[in-house]
């Protein structure tokens, strides 16, 4: 599960949970309505992305990512099948997106700087 966190139109900051996948090598999510955090990104393409590694409780301070990037919103017909792949990887492989077939939004994610606890982390 990945957190999204968004602008509001006053500047504070509004955090959701996301599934977040590949698309090549870019970064997507799909939505299949125009909530809050799409409206947010429309106003102001500013957001940070980020989720922890498997919790392994050997360590002190678990592995983390922090993305900081420029989101897009796209009106698309495929959001549908992007959330039907994700269903599979976050819940069963078996399983199928419950919302119906329909309209949505696919979010891209340009990312200009990565942080966070791993060798992934900027120095």
């Amino acid at each position: 599960m990945a957190h999204l966190t968004t602008l509001n139109r006053d500047g504070s900051p509004q955090v959701t949970v996301i599934w977040i996948g590949l698309d090549g090598d870019g970064l997507v999510s799909g939505h299949m309505s125009r909530h809050v955090k799409l409206r947010n990104i429309e106003h102001d393409p500013r957001v940070v992305v980020s989720f922890d590694a498997p919790r392994n409780p050997q360590v002190v301070m678990n592995p983390y990512t922090v993305l900081y990037a420029r989101a897009a919103v796209e009106p698309s017909d495929e959001a549908w099948d992007l959330l039907n792949r994700l269903t599979k990887v976050y819940m069963n492989p078996k399983a199928e997106f419950p919302a119906p077939r329909g309209p949505g939004y696919i979010v891209r994610y340009s990312i200009e700087r990565v942080t966070g606890v791993g060798p992934w982390a900027s120095a």
